[in-house]
């Protein structure tokens, strides 16, 4: 019975070893990946990503009023 102790105690060392050295990667893991992030974001604001402008051309020539403030509200709302 005693062997069957030792053998639970040292198995339950390895698991919380183990589980312990898991949650220590996964922790370190996202702490690196949100210090990436704010690093390229922060880097974003001195080297920023040229936008493609692509402009149509309205094919209708009759817009009602509420039409053309529905579309500038939107707009606004699209450019923050």
């Amino acid at each position: 019975m005693s062997d069957f102790l030792l053998h639970l105690k040292e198995g339950m060392v390895l698991l919380a070893i183990g589980m312990g050295v898991v949650f220590s990667f996964l922790f370190i893991m996202v702490l690196v990946m949100n210090a990436m992030s704010a690093f390229v974001i922060w880097l974003g604001k001195f080297f920023p990503e040229e936008e493609e402008i692509i402009e149509k051309k309205c094919s209708r020539k009759n817009i009602s009023e509420d039409e053309a403030i529905a579309v500038a509200i939107a707009v606004a709302k699209a450019q923050g």
